[in-house]
Order: structure tokens, then C-alpha cells, then sequence
């Protein structure tokens, strides 16, 4: 057992007293008060101070020790978190991405669409303008045919009307040397004053019939080009 003497006893007392310092721990076990009151009471109340202390700094203990499980805890939720957060954060990411690759194919397929209705519309005016070159050759074709036609109907109508008249006149003149050879020759020219009224009579109506067929012909022809 320990023993203070008197001086050493009233100075841990006064400093207890004064300053709320006293000794601590196992020590006042061992301590003999020596029948001192005073000095056992002092002994009794650091005995229960350090208790108390003790018992503070073990609730304190279990406060920072329920507090660190408790932010053990918050951390492995926080860290649960993040993870799903990453999680929610690569998905995210993983749609918008598809979402871009969507749009990107989007504006793809637009771009084509677009390319292709220029390219029909472009077709369209190449296959308009090329109707329209084709009837307009068409017109040209069938202008140049009817102008061919007219003038190869023209041309035919003078040769016929030409050869006609030819013959006419030719007929003519022959059967009038007949007649005025048989008339210069004495002989009868009754026959063949007769024959030769009726072979002009004739050549005169055919003349006038060819003429006006042609010109009938002519005039239609004209009308049915305009």
C-alpha cells in the first residue's frame, strides 16, 4: 500500500479542490488514506470521479465506435451508390450513344432520301426534256414529211397536169392534120370531120376533168394541212 505524509496529502487535496485535478487509475487502490477523513474522502470522491470519467470515456468510446460503423455503413451505402450511379451513368451513356448512332442513321437515310428525290426529279426533267425534244423532232419530222408530201404532190399534179396537156394538145394537133390533110387531099372529110369534132369534144372534157380532180385533190390536201 502506498502512504503520502501530511504536506503531500493537503497538497492533492487543495489541487482537487481548487482545480478539479485529483489522481487517477489504479494507483488509488493502492493508496493508505491512514485513517484521514479528509484525505479518505478525497480518495473516495477521485475513486468516483475516475469512475465517472471511465464511464464517459467508455460511452464515448461506443459513441465513436457506433459512429464509425455507422460510417462504415455510409460509406459501403455511398459506395453502393456510386456504383449504381456509374451504373445509371455507363446506361445513360450506352442510350445516348444508340440515341446518336439513331440520329446519325436518321440523318443518313435522310441524306439518301433526299439524294434520291433529286436524283428522280432530275430524271423527271431529263425524261420531259427528252419528250420534249422527241415531239419536237416528231413535229419536225411530220412538218418536213407534210412539206415533202405537198411539194411531191405539187410537183406530181404539174407533171400530170403538164403530160395531160401535152397529150391534149398533141391529140389535137394530130387529129387536125388529118382533117386538114383529108381537106386539102379532096377526099372525104365528113367521117373524119365527124371523128375529129368528137375526139376534141372528148380530149376537152377529160382535160377539164383531170384539171379539176387535180385541183379538188389540191385544195383538200391544203385544208387538211391546216
Amino acid at each position: 500500500m502506498l502512504k503520502f505524509d501530511v504536506s503531500l496529502r493537503k497538497q492533492l487535496i487543495e489541487l482537487f479542490n481548487d482545480r478539479k485535478i485529483g489522481l487517477e487509475g489504479n494507483i488509488l487502490k493502492v493508496i493508505d488514506a491512514e485513517d484521514d477523513v479528509e484525505f479518505s474522502e478525497y480518495i473516495v470522491n477521485c475513486t468516483e470521479r475516475d469512475q465517472a470519467t471511465r464511464r464517459k470515456r467508455l460511452d464515448m468510446t461506443k459513441q465513436i465506435q457506433q459512429q464509425n460503423r455507422d460510417l462504415s455503413n455510409s460509406k459501403e451505402s455511398l459506395e453502393s451508390y456510386q456504383q449504381e450511379l456509374q451504373q445509371s451513368l455507363a446506361r445513360m451513356q450506352e442510350a445516348m450513344n444508340e440515341t446518336q448512332e439513331a440520329r446519325n442513321e436518321s440523318e443518313k437515310l435522310r441524306i439518301e432520301a433526299e439524294t434520291a428525290k433529286e436524283v428522280a426529279e432530275t430524271a423527271r426533267l431529263e425524261a420531259e426534256a427528252s419528250r420534249e425534244i422527241a415531239d419536237n423532232a416528231r413535229k419536225q419530222v411530220e412538218n418536213d414529211l407534210d412539206i415533202l408530201q405537198r411539194r411531191t404532190q405539187s410537183e406530181l399534179i404539174g407533171t400530170i397536169v403538164k403530160v395531160s396537156l401535152f397529150v391534149i394538145i398533141g391529140v389535137g394537133f394530130i387529129t387536125t392534120g388529118v382533117y386538114l390533110l383529108a381537106m386539102y387531099s379532096g377526099k372525104d372529110t365528113q367521117v373524119i370531120a365527124s371523128t375529129w369534132s368528137n375526139i376534141v369534144g372528148i380530149l376537152l372534157t377529160n382535160a377539164f376533168s383531170i384539171v379539176g380532180t387535180i385541183m379538188g385533190i389540191k385544195y383538200a390536201n391544203s385544208d387538211k394541212g391546216e
